[in-house]
């Protein structure tokens, strides 16, 4: 539970936001206690009670295992029958058809059971859908066709609401496996032979974090289970699994769920298998992205999931799936140079939507206190992109956005980011249910819309009745939660390593923002694309390097800029930086406040 106390008397930083200190009383306790108990530095326990962790979960929290965190699979409803029928298309050397979405969880999901599928020489096909025409999950025509060419289908990060589409593959001839995580829209596809979902309303699993990845992971401990009993695939050698954490880790992280049970093990032990690059496709992708340093998860996040993203956003969308599953280390190249190329191209056409669209939202929040949320749209906008644009705005403005892309009839193509507290989903199915929607659907945080032009200023009402009392409250109190202090001396490559096994960091597991406090700012200069590199000296001499991303023309590069030569307080995260074999830590600078 978040504690009103301020850190460091900051009621109005450099953004706007009031300094709070993340741990109540009862976790500041807890951390000391773990502190005296454990012998970890005051500052790693603090991390960990302010993320839940119990004094006697430390230490295995520390050294997350699979062995300890991984449930029994038949947990999952329906995870016996799945087993069972994907062991038995093993035995019977059936052709098998994956049908994935176009997103990192879907490539990795696909590949996953591709390459399980490929072990045993078991003849399978992926199908990934084209974003624009095909729109998210299985259609009752691509079903139809894999149907004709497969005796057994199998869905992954999508299914549960294709109920349609599912009938259409059952009619044809096939049988439809679902392994999916999202959540339920209606009525179970009737037509699936087994439909293994945690998130289905049915399942008292407790594995409703997981993304599709990890349930396919599972489903495939289970069929290796299933085999043995039955004897299936003896002749060939033993089946690595855990070889395929790597892919589990990497759309674990893309996927932004929680990060917790089972996904923080997946991702702990699956960067591990990345950085030994068994996987080629990975590799290429780790080249192409020119990352010189031990592959973690930022890397995953923000340079290999964009590129991979990029087919599915505006090219092939079956090139990441592909690439994932490739043992041939020219061909990776060739396709991982593809999506980088694809995924610049995503970046030019990235930039100059949003800088239409910040143009336009600006002009909205000029006037008064402006919408509760954001609703930007134009006609030249690619609706591939147009979720990475609603995040930015959404970062920009501090409140839940909306970017639409507009074809030549009319229909827009949107999505939306919401701030935490808000429910987006909750709003967008009241949209939808009202009429202002053609349709909808998502969850606390983000959602997908298709909206009619004529209908678009109804639905910005819609939304200001609906959102404003609430977004204008969370607005107004509005937090910037702080882990602890420290300095510029006991930023230690040793702390930094220690305060990564308490990770990983993402949904649900905050990256800790520590406060450099009373340090004065000896340089701060502009570099990049409009980055900030400063100096930060401690009243002892030492210092740190600092970067503040995206800050210039904002009110963070504004402060540092005026503030040149002063001593004040900056709130950050800490990491390395890698360069010419050596290894120093670094401060990515989030907010700053004047040192009173």
């Amino acid at each position: 539970m978040t504690s009103a106390r301020l850190f460091l008397g900051v009621e109005k930083s450099a953004t706007g936001l009031k300094w709070v200190d993340r741990l109540a009383q009862r976790e500041a306790n807890i951390a000391l206690a773990m502190a005296q108990n454990h012998g970890f530095p005051d500052i790693v326990t603090r991390v960990l009670a302010g993320r839940g962790v119990g004094l006697d979960e430390a230490v295995a929290f520390m050294d997350p295992t699979l062995k300890s965190l991984m449930p029994d699979p038949t947990s999952l409803t329906d995870m016996e029958i799945a087993a069972a029928r994907i062991a038995r298309a093993i035995a019977g050397r059936e052709k098998v058809a994956i049908f994935g979405d176009y997103d990192v969880d879907g490539a990795a999901s696909s590949a996953i059971l591709s390459r399980f599928l490929s072990h045993y020489g078991i003849a399978n096909r992926i199908y990934i859908p084209d974003r624009i025409f095909e729109g998210y999950g299985p259609n009752p025509a691509a079903m139809q066709e894999l149907a004709q060419q497969a005796s057994l289908i199998v869905t992954v990060d999508c299914g549960t609401n294709s109920a349609a589409a599912i009938e259409a593959a059952k009619v044809a001839g096939a049988d439809v496996v679902v392994l999916d995580h999202h959540q339920l829209g209606g009525a179970l596809p009737a037509a699936a032979l087994a439909v293994v979902n945690p998130n289905r309303e049915d399942d008292l699993s407790g594995q409703g974090h997981l993304c599709a990845a990890g349930v396919v992971f599972l489903t495939l401990v289970q069929t290796l289970r299933a085999m043995r009993e039955q004897g299936v695939g003896a002749s060939a050698p033993p089946f690595d699994l855990l070889s395929l954490l790597d892919l589990a880790a990497l759309a674990t992280v893309c996927d932004v769920v929680p990060l917790q049970g089972l996904n923080r093990a997946f991702v702990v032990k699956g960067i591990l298998v990345a950085r030994a690059q068994q996987n080629v496709g990975l590799a290429a992708l780790a080249r192409v992205a020119r990352i010189g340093e031990p592959l973690n998860a930022f890397h995953f996040a923000y340079l290999i999931g964009p590129r991979i993203n990029a087919g599915g956003r505006i090219g092939d969308a079956g090139l990441g799936a592909r690439l994932l599953t490739l043992d041939d280390p020219n061909e990776a190249l060739r396709i991982a140079e593809e999506l980088n190329r694809l995924n610049q191209e995503r970046q030019a056409m990235e930039t100059a939507m949003l800088e239409q669209a910040e143009a336009e939202a600006m002009t909205e929040l000029s006037a008064a206190a402006g919408p509760a949320i954001v609703v930007t749209a134009n006609d030249d906008w690619h609706p591939g992109i147009v979720g990475l644009i609603a995040a930015r705005l959404k970062e920009k403005t501090r409140r839940p956005a909306f970017a639409i892309a507009f074809n030549a009839n009319g229909t827009g193509a949107g999505s939306g980011r919401s701030i935490h507290g808000f429910d987006l989903g909750r709003l967008v199915r009241g949209a939808v249910e009202q009429g202002f929607l053609v349709k909808g659907g998502g969850h606390a945080m983000a959602a997908g819309i298709t909206v009619e032009r004529g209908k678009l200023g109804a639905l910005r009402a819609f939304f200001e009745e609906n959102a404003a009392a609430m977004v204008g409250e969370l607005r107004g109190n509005e937090s910037l939660e702080i882990d602890g202090a420290l300095s510029a001396a006991g930023a230690t490559v040793a702390l930094h390593d220690l305060m990564e096994r308490a990770g990983p960091y993402g949904s649900g597991h905050p990256q800790p923002v520590l406060v450099l406090p009373h340090h004065r700012l000896t340089d701060a200069r502009e570099v990049g694309s409009g980055h900030v590199r400063a100096t930060l000296v401690s009243a002892d001499g030492s210092r740190i390097n600092a970067m503040a991303f995206r800050a210039v023309g904002g009110p963070l590069g504004d402060f540092l800029f005026k503030n040149l030569g002063q001593t004040i307080h900056v709130a950050g995260n800490l990491s390395l930086n890698h360069w010419n074999g050596s290894t120093t830590t670094q401060f990515r600078i989030l907010d700053a406040a004047r040192a009173v």
